[in-house]
């Protein structure tokens, strides 16, 4: 449920500058398009000033430059989008944890469970697991044996969190979740493939937040490991033994395999690959399909993969990339026989 805030105290909370009136009630947040009077929005991108001169928001949040150019209430900021954050989260405060556990759930009798944590409904705890404080358990999820939860932690619906896993404080898991299923480990012997024991933990630290069914496996013989504020989108895959550093954020359809080390503060946008045993820098940006099949030692942004095109050029281009063998070599070719006739002078 959303609360009611003055533009005076919204300023106050997140370090703006006001103007327009102190006791003007906002009760939500909006877009430019959509806001009413109660509503409080932002412009962030230049593409949406447009916009701007038709809202109904009863206030904006911009930067001083654009500031200039509206006339109704406004906040200034350095960071727009911050902020709107920071007002968003403020009018919708997240839910707190009403203590108790359903008369549903199934808990094992050696495990322990904060007196604030809500346990849901259908929720299974296995033996040894420890449950923090205000942490909300929803409805359908199970956890192994001898996991840790830290406090604050939410585990929304149909979360499996497999044994032995550790999690810190403020974790959010979306609905679906696997963290700590088996890796991708087998040994190939003759036609056959041989499943190699996946030993090792997932441990997720303070923050971590992870989308829905997106899958963290755990550690073959080492521990698959996501620093702490790492942001994780719907449908990713992380194999075994992977690590990544804090405050990197990664969008959905990305795949990590096994062993590969992202640094901190990275960002990598959708269905990008990464191949194994890979090292990559500190503040790299990888964009959207890229494949990544070698170590990255510094930072920067890195792309590959095709942009989309008019599909009569793509075939075009599909014939030429198909002729790019056979033309390096009639170069290779030529140069060889004009070094042979520079000799020959």
């Amino acid at each position: 449920m959303s609360r009611k805030i003055t533009l005076s105290e919204l300023a106050e909370l997140t370090g703006c500058e006001r103007r327009g009136p102190a006791d003007l009630v906002i009760t939500q947040v909006s877009s430019l398009q959509a806001a009413g009077p109660s509503s409080i929005s932002f412009l962030a991108n230049s593409r949406y000033k447009k916009s701007l001169a038709d809202t109904q928001a009863g206030a904006v949040i911009l930067n001083a430059a654009a500031a200039e150019h509206f006339a109704g209430a406004r906040l200034i900021s350095g960071n727009p989008y911050l902020t709107f954050a920071q007002v968003a989260r403020a009018l919708n405060p997240a839910r707190q944890a009403k203590s108790g556990i359903h008369p549903s759930a199934v808990i094992d009798a050696s495990a322990s469970v904060a007196p604030s944590a809500e346990i849901g409904p259908f929720v299974y705890i296995g033996a040894g697991t420890v449950i923090g404080e205000q942490s909300i358990i929803s409805a359908g999820t199970v956890i192994g044996d001898d996991v840790s939860i830290g406090s604050q932690c939410v585990l929304h619906a149909n979360v499996t969190i497999q044994e032995g896993c550790t999690l810190g404080n403020r974790v959010v898991l979306h609905p679906g979740v696997v963290v700590g299923g088996d890796g991708f480990g087998f040994a190939q012997d003759n036609e056959r493939w041989v499943g190699v024991p996946q030993l090792g933990r997932v441990i997720l630290e303070d923050e971590v937040e992870i989308g829905a069914n997106s899958t963290v496996d755990r550690g073959s013989q080492e521990d698959t490991w996501i620093e702490e504020g790492v942001k994780i989108d719907n449908l990713v895959q992380i194999a075994h033994n992977v690590r990544i550093g804090a405050h990197t954020v990664i969008a959905s359809g990305t795949g990590i395999s096994g062993s590969t080390k992202i640094g901190r503060c990275c960002t990598i946008a959708g269905q990008v690959g990464f191949a194994g045993h890979l090292e990559i820098a500190d503040h790299c940006t990888f964009t959207g399909k890229s494949m990544v099949i070698g170590n990255v030692p510094e930072p920067g942004i890195y792309s590959s993969g095709m942009p989309s095109m008019p599909w009569r050029d793509w075939r075009k281009t599909a014939v030429r990339v198909k002729q790019l063998d056979g033309l390096a070599r009639r170069v290779e070719q030529l140069e060889q026989n004009m070094k042979k006739d520079n000799d020959d002078d």
